[in-house]
């Protein structure tokens, strides 16, 4: 089944405890895509870049199998760009310097060839630029999930309330979700999200896991613990890639599949986190990420007495 994602393909320089680095290759699409490249052969890309975004790297997303015939290239713009520190316990970061440059005024445009997807992801942009995606389309995809951020129910909550109604799925953190409904309680704030207009609900713990809520259901999906986090950059990017990844792949959006969609999510973000940036997602093999999934089936398998 084909999937459409819609976000940012950036430059990021990121400094951690374990060391920094110039300019690679960033942005929530860019993640979401590798991650889904893993599991869907039909995975299509909508973004933009300035004329400064390395041919070199459009190819290494075409050799992953990822369409860019709607990747816009605007000569004499650059792409947008982040740099970021991360503070020693690795949960907090400082944002160093943003340049939105070609993200400031994108206008995502559709290609016909994409008019047909089955799978929706919105990475992280401003709510209105996601509703367009969702307008431009000729019909509804069978599953639309969302993700958003803190700054957009700071500054773009009209915007944010308007487009929660039209998608099907939510990926947040767990404060992102708090500061949306005002609830403390994780399961309370589920249900306040699901009357907003979604009617699944994942909720991101980073290294604790993940929720997932749906209609009188719970879900939880445990953090691989790891003996070292080198760079946590896209790590919710790259779950969210191999969720739906997995979804278009098997083709069931039933409550039992997203449990295994989520797990499968876990494990490629358990990758993400191992190298800078999108490193060491760009060459893993199925053998790895099968492995991986077993180490999540066997940490939280357990036998009654």
């Amino acid at each position: 089944m084909s999937l459409l994602t819609v976000g940012s393909v950036a430059f990021d320089a990121l400094e951690t405890p374990f060391g920094k680095t110039d300019k690679i290759i960033g942005g929530a699409a860019t993640y979401i895509t590798l991650s889904a490249s893993y599991f869907t052969k039909e995975n299509n890309l909508v973004a933009v870049v300035g004329d400064d975004f390395p041919q070199s790297m459009i190819d290494d997303l075409n050799q992953h199998g990822i369409n860019t015939e709607g990747l816009e290239v605007r000569v004499g713009e650059k792409t947008f760009f982040w740099s970021g520190k991360y503070h020693n316990d690795m949960n907090s970061r400082d944002t160093v310097e943003v340049q939105l440059n070609v993200m400031e005024n994108f206008d995502p445009v559709i290609p016909e060839s994409y008019q047909d997807c089955t799978y929706l992801m919105l990475g992280n942009t401003a709510p209105a630029i996601q509703q367009m995606v969702i307008e431009r389309l000729a019909k509804r995809p069978k599953l639309i999930v969302l993700d958003t951020m803190n700054l957009w129910i700071e500054i773009a909550n009209p915007d944010l309330m308007n487009l929660l109604k039209l998608v099907d799925v939510l990926v947040v953190n767990d404060e992102e979700a708090r500061q949306l409904t005002h609830e403390y309680s994780l399961v309370r704030a589920a249900a306040k999200i699901r009357t907003m207009g979604p009617q699944t609900v994942i909720i991101k713990k980073g290294e604790h896991g993940a929720l997932l809520f749906s209609e009188g259901q719970i879900f939880f999906a445990p953090a691989l613990p790891l003996e070292e986090v080198f760079d946590p950059t896209g790590a919710g990017d790259t779950f969210a890639g191999g969720f739906i990844g997995y979804l278009a792949k098997t083709d069931d959006i039933s409550f039992d599949n997203m449990k295994r969609a989520i797990i499968y999510g876990s494990a490629m973000a358990s990758f993400c986190v191992e190298k800078f940036g999108a490193e060491r997602i760009m060459n893993l093999t199925q053998d790895e990420i099968q492995a991986r999934v077993s180490d999540f089936v066997t940490l939280s398998s357990f036998g009654l007495a």
